[in-house]
C-alpha cells in the first residue's frame, strides 16, 4: 500500500463527483423549530432530582437517540453503560465523589470512548458494504484503505511516528489530513464522537420531560473498574438522569458576551 497511493486516494475521495449519487433521502418532516428552542433554553445541569421513575421506555429511546449522532467515518467507536444494579450504582456514585448530581438520580449511565474499536468496527462497516447491490467503489476504497491508514497508528506508534514525519514533509507543499498520527490524537478523535452522543442524549432526555447532568468529577480508573473496562477505553463522562427536583438547578445559566466566542472571519 503505497504512501502516494494512499493520499491520491484521499484527494479523489474528497473531490469525487456527487453528479452520479442517487436520491435515497426520504421526504423531511415539519421541524418545529420553537420547540426545539424550548429543549436547549430549558436544558439545565440538574444536580437534585426528584424521586420518580423515567419509564425504561424512554431511556431507550434517549439511548438509541444518542447513537444517532454524527461519528467520524462513521466508525462509532463509543460505548453507553447504563448502570442498573444496585451495587454498582452505588459503586459508581461513590466513584462521582457521592454528588449530589449522582446520589439522588434515579438513573446513571456512563459515555465511554472505545478508540480500540475503530479497526473492529471499520471491517464491520466493509462486511455490510459488501451485502449492499452494487456499493460505490469510492466508499469499499475508503474503508478498505483510507481509514486503515489513517487510524492505523501501529506498534509502539511507530507508523503513527512516520506519519507524522511524512505529513510534516509534505505538508509544506500540499493540503494533507494531518491527525491522527499517534495514540492521543486517536483519543481525542474518539471523545469527540462520543461527546456528540452525551449531547444527543442529554438533549433527548430534556425533550422527553427529563432531566440530566453530566459528570467529569469522577474517579476515572475507579469507574473501568465498575464497569471492567480494558485500559485502552477512555471514559468521556457520567451522566446521571431524572426528574428535576425545584432546588435541582444551582442559579441562573450564565454565559459570557457571545462576541468573546462566535468570530465572524
Amino acid at each position: 500500500m503505497g504512501i502516494s497511493s494512499i493520499l491520491s486516494d484521499i484527494k479523489n475521495d474528497r473531490n469525487s463527483n456527487n453528479k452520479n449519487l442517487k436520491d435515497n433521502s426520504p421526504p423531511l418532516p415539519k421541524i418545529d423549530s420553537k420547540e426545539f428552542q424550548k429543549v436547549l433554553d430549558t436544558r439545565r445541569s440538574v444536580r437534585v432530582y426528584k424521586n420518580d421513575d423515567i419509564p425504561d421506555s424512554i431511556i431507550r429511546k434517549c439511548l438509541e437517540n444518542a447513537l444517532k449522532a454524527p461519528t467520524s467515518s462513521n466508525l462509532q467507536t463509543w460505548e453507553i453503560y447504563w448502570v442498573r444494579s444496585n451495587k454498582n450504582k452505588n459503586d459508581l456514585i461513590e466513584a462521582c465523589f457521592s454528588q449530589p448530581a449522582a446520589k439522588t438520580a434515579k438513573e446513571l449511565f456512563v459515555f465511554v470512548a472505545r478508540p480500540d474499536h475503530w479497526r473492529r468496527n471499520n471491517n464491520m462497516m466493509l462486511d455490510y458494504l459488501k451485502t449492499r447491490n452494487d456499493p460505490p467503489k469510492s466508499v469499499l476504497n475508503y474503508y478498505g484503505k483510507i481509514t486503515k491508514f489513517a487510524y492505523n497508528q501501529g506498534f509502539l506508534n511507530i507508523f503513527g511516528f512516520f506519519k507524522k514525519l511524512m505529513i510534516l514533509i509534505l505538508g509544506s507543499f500540499r493540503l494533507i489530513p494531518r491527525e491522527p498520527t499517534s495514540f492521543n490524537d486517536m483519543k481525542v478523535w474518539s471523545q469527540k464522537t462520543t461527546a456528540l452522543a452525551c449531547q444527543n442524549f442529554m438533549l433527548s432526555m430534556r425533550a422527553y420531560g427529563y432531566d440530566t447532568c453530566p459528570m467529569e468529577g469522577l474517579d476515572s480508573t475507579r469507574v473501568k473498574k465498575i464497569l471492567k473496562l480494558p485500559k485502552k477505553a477512555q471514559i468521556c463522562m457520567a451522566i446521571s438522569a431524572g426528574k428535576r427536583d425545584n432546588k435541582g438547578v444551582y442559579g441562573k445559566q450564565l454565559r459570557f458576551d457571545k462576541k468573546i466566542f462566535i468570530k465572524e472571519v
